[in-house]
């Protein structure tokens, strides 16, 4: 049977498309084998971004950036066969711990010295974490398994049988890591930070052998001088869990609100990982949103020789800047002066000191100088935080915005100023003290020493601080406009500070009654001269003194002055003095105050050490009782606290102080004194020594 010539021609034309086809196909492979030759792949990564920089008042520096070796494992040329990357990661774990370098170990299981056993690390601490790695998504066990339970699976899960406990846990604390970042392309692992060059080196020339592994120049946080207000500036840390968990959720809302796959791309690269850090407290925890810059994009080509070429695709950009209202010179003074205060009244073991001081600019509310003693130095946090955490003087501790006192004394102006507002007393009421006073007929309170400061009006009841006069004020004034005036000032409550604050409270009866406590007659008289319940801040107290002294009005008090773009050239917010309350307060009344703190100052008992400033300053001294545990044993003594302001005539800067069981607050004056000798004598110019002062202008 022959063939039809329609099959033919079909069968023809087949041949003739397969043939073009294949010509197609070979004309396209050679294109694009020729625009491709000598590339082995090509991936994309992310870039993270320095933070911005923390500078003073005046542009001086206070937190920089350094530059420093990562060493990091990129995820193409890493090894996927899970034999050679225990290889690869056991001699890196061993090269660290015999140059005395430490790789990020973050697996809270440990193996106990007394038993040789896998136990846990501060399980309560790593709770977030353990939970994770029990979960089906990783080990799939019971939350209650326990740390053996887990090395079992880890050790199965990684291919850890032949090593010995202790190089299974370090390998299995990586391999871990690796699996919380998400190890890929797009983000390489860092298995060392800040690593010294001489063991980079080792790593770069062997290559051959830790393949994939790679040394990255990255941005570390530096302290220009790491004593200089660590309590406000704070630290970077690695992100918590928690954290960790609250900023994936914000990142879901604010996708669902995307608009654009650009805003989306932009969201996904500085979306925070489980290695970013994290402002963990101060500054660079309350503005980490400011700090944190954003990250870069680049693609990575690496030819077959094994050599990688960058494009950045999107450059990484730098967090802004912070200009705070310290002045880096008058914080140093302040702590300078603190030291020497309480190192000259620690004169017992049983009796240990410590102290701390606020400077406010009383027009605007910012803080000049925020400082506590004992402290401790940001530069060698690493070294010694174990040893500062168990320190009975608790130098890691914000004293001037974190505890609370009972104020004593420095709370009569504001007593004062209630009454004279509210006509229960006028600058001709007296009172004769005895140095007792009986209130009710059958208890009677005392003046300090039950010293007799016979006939005093206001005024000079102020400046010898006289209980006996408080006391009798504070019975006609009523405990309800007391508090009413305290609160006016701000006492017992949050300034509103950008870093975190305690609250304190107002000694009332209600107060006592949510305490579980019962309130007596006699609490009125001992609120009126700073006792009962009152608690306040030291801020607080620098806060209502400014008010005292500019007139009546209350500001909030802060530490931001501006924030700028990393190069300075925008500003992005300037802040502005903020007007938390108006006290309508007559100037007599204020005239009468300020009178008697003028006493204080001048002929009180601050006279020796305010005797040689270059400004007449005002004051008011107090000091409370307190009971304090050391060694185990309970040591009384008294507080003393310092409120101030200079000069008198033209008020500019309020100081407050305390010194812990210092036993009397005129012991706090010289603290004050250096302060404003300081501030109010003339200064050489240091503009040459103030790199970014030109620019904050």
């Amino acid at each position: 049977m022959g063939i039809s010539k329609g099959r033919i021609t079909v069968y023809n034309v087949l041949v003739v498309l397969m043939a073009l086809l294949l010509v197609g196909v070979l004309v396209w492979s050679t294109l694009i084998s020729g625009a491709n030759a000598g590339t082995l792949g090509a991936y994309t990564t992310s870039v993270d971004a320095a933070r911005g920089e923390i500078l003073d008042r005046n542009g001086a520096p206070l937190v920089t950036n350094r530059q420093g070796n990562s060493v990091t494992f990129n995820y193409t040329g890493f090894p996927k066969d899970q034999e050679k990357r225990n290889e690869i990661i056991v001699s890196l774990v061993q090269l660290c711990e015999a140059n005395g370098v430490e790789y990020i170990d973050k697996l809270p299981i440990k193996v106990s010295k007394k038993t040789g056993k896998y136990v846990f690390r501060d399980k309560d601490e790593n709770a977030a974490y353990l939970k994770w790695l029990k979960s089906k998504d990783v080990l799939n066990l019971n939350q209650y398994a326990t740390a053996e339970n887990c090395m079992d699976a880890l050790i199965k899960k990684f291919g850890l049988e032949a090593y010995s406990k202790g190089d299974a846990r370090s390998l299995a604390s990586v391999q871990v890591e690796m699996l919380r970042n998400s190890f890929n392309t797009s983000y390489p692992y860092t298995f060392a930070e800040d690593v010294p060059t001489d063991l980079v080196t080792i790593i770069m020339e062997n290559k051959n052998f830790y393949r994939g592994v790679e040394n990255t120049v990255e941005a570390y946080r530096e302290y220009t001088d790491g004593t200089l207000a660590p309590h406000i500036l704070g630290r970077v840390s690695g992100i918590t869990a928690e954290k960790y968990e609250e900023t994936q959720k914000a990142l879901d809302e604010a996708l669902d609100k995307a608009k654009g796959k650009g805003e989306i791309d932009e969201l996904t690269r500085n979306a925070y990982t489980i290695s970013d850090v994290y402002g963990s407290s101060g500054l660079e925890l309350s503005m980490e949103d400011y700090l944190r810059g954003k990250r870069g994009a680049k693609t990575v080509t690496i030819d077959n020789e094994g050599n990688s070429t960058d494009t950045y695709t999107v450059d990484p950009e730098q967090g802004n800047s912070i200009v705070l209202t310290l002045d880096k010179e008058l914080q140093k003074v302040a702590q300078d002066a603190l030291k020497k205060r309480v190192d000259t009244l620690n004169i017992s073991a049983a009796r240990k000191c410590a102290a701390a001081v606020v400077v406010e600019d009383i027009h605007t509310g910012e803080i000049l100088a925020c400082a506590t003693y004992p402290s401790y130095d940001n530069n060698e946090w690493k070294e010694k935080y174990s040893e500062w955490a168990e320190d009975e003087t608790a130098p890691l501790w914000n004293r001037a915005v974190m505890s609370t006192y009972e104020p004593g004394s420095t709370f009569k102006p504001c007593t004062a100023i209630a009454a004279l507002e509210e006509g229960t007393i006028t600058d001709e009421s007296v009172w004769h003290c005895t140095g007792a006073y009986t209130y009710y007929s059958d208890h009677t309170f005392y003046c300090a020493h039950h010293t007799a400061h016979g006939t005093n009006n206001v005024t000079d009841a102020i400046n010898v601080s006289c209980n006996c006069f408080f006391y009798e004020t504070g019975r006609k004034l009523g405990i309800e406009k007391i508090d009413e005036w305290a609160t006016k000032f701000g006492l017992g409550q949050k300034t509103g500070v950008e870093i975190p604050e305690a609250t304190g409270h107002v000694s009332s009866p209600e107060e006592r009654k949510a305490a579980g406590g019962t309130w007596y007659a006699g609490d009125v008289i001992t609120t009126a001269i700073g006792e009962s319940d009152n608690q306040f801040t030291l801020l607080q107290l620098a806060n209502y003194v400014s008010t005292i002294a500019n007139g009546g009005t209350r500001y909030t008090p802060h530490f931001i002055r501006a924030i700028k773009s990393a190069d300075y050239k925008t500003t992005l917010l300037q802040k502005q003095p903020e007007v938390a309350q108006t006290l309508d307060i007559s100037n007599h009344t204020l005239q009468l105050v300020r009178e008697g703190m003028l006493k204080v100052g001048t002929i009180g008992f601050c006279k020796a050490a305010f005797a040689d400033l270059p400004v007449t300053a005002a004051a008011k001294t107090g000091t409370s009782d307190v009971v304090k545990l050391i060694d185990g044993k309970k040591v009384e003594g008294n507080n003393g606290f310092l409120i101030s302001y200079a000069p008198y005539e033209d008020p500019e800067i309020a100081v407050a102080v305390v010194v812990e069981t210092a036993d009397s607050g005129s012991l706090t004056a010289v603290v004050a004194a250096d302060i404003y000798d300081y501030y109010f004598s003339p200064k050489e110019d240091t503009s040459d020594v103030q790199p970014y002062g030109e620019l904050l202008v």
